[in-house]
């Protein structure tokens, strides 16, 4: 059976929704998944964020906020029989899977804090010249640094495959790693030891990075804006990662890589 949430409000129930996106929204606005319209309710108020069998709730910055099983929380692995909270209304997740991931493994996101911003003097001094090639170069010059960056992406193109390890499912295998590029962190490896791990920094912008059989993939999981793979806007579907791939989250630049 596929994970399901059952809404319910006063012990009624209003409807039952699969949940059978990678990421679906809970929310006021008839944009989102599952729409409660009640004005205690904000207009994206949660979101669950579901991976092979495993799902993931996360408040979106809600105004007032919510529970699973009577206790507020800002972000929950959730298991089965768990009771979400939202004003008078109640969500109940089923889901008779057996996990694979440890709750341990969500709750602890790796926060990234963002380098200081350029000033902007710098930033509109060659844009005054008319030639174009002066804007491309410093543009580029400003937007990946430090220096590693740029090495980093003159590797992803110019690396070509590893002929002998041609396998589909053989990268799922490797050990794989991100280093931190820009910011205070700078220069810092995360081994992408666990199955599930998630990036960011809560409230602006987080997302997910998980190793399956056939990869490792990135996935959306709260912020205003996507995060960016090598300048490419991520969208609500899971993105997978190929060597020297460059993230952008949360204001800070990294590079995924495979080891060894």
């Amino acid at each position: 059976m596929a994970a399901k949430l059952i809404l319910s409000m006063d012990g009624a129930v209003i409807k039952e929704y699969p949940l059978n996106k990678d990421r679906m929204t809970i929310g006021r606005h008839a944009h989102n998944d599952i729409v409660i319209d009640n004005l205690a309710v904000s207009g994206e108020h949660a979101a669950v964020v579901t991976i092979l069998h495993d799902s993931f709730l996360e408040d979106l910055d809600s105004t007032n906020g919510l529970a699973v099983n009577g206790t507020p929380t800002k972000k929950h692995f959730l298991q089965n029989n768990d009771l979400i909270e939202i004003g008078k209304y109640k969500l109940k997740y089923l889901n008779d899977q057996v996990s694979q991931t440890s709750p341990a493994d969500f709750e602890k996101t790796m926060v990234l804090r963002p380098p200081p911003k350029p000033a902007a003097p710098k930033m509109e001094k060659p844009i005054e010249p008319v030639s174009p090639a002066p804007v491309a170069s410093d543009q580029t010059s400003r937007f990946v640094q430090p220096p590693p960056v740029a090495s980093a992406q003159v590797a992803a193109v110019a690396t070509p495959p590893q002929p002998a390890k041609p396998a589909p499912q053989e990268p799922a295998h490797r050990a794989a790693a991100v280093q931190v590029l820009t910011g205070p962190n700078a220069g810092k490896e995360l081994d992408l030891v666990k199955n599930l791990t998630t990036l960011g920094k809560p409230g602006l912008q987080v997302a997910v990075l998980t190793r399956r059989p056939n990869g490792y993939f990135i996935t959306y999981v709260e912020g205003e804006h996507y995060p960016l793979v090598n300048g490419t806007a991520l969208g609500n579907q899971p993105h997978q990662l190929n060597d020297h791939d460059v993230i952008e989250l949360a204001g800070v630049k990294m590079e995924f890589y495979f080891k060894g």
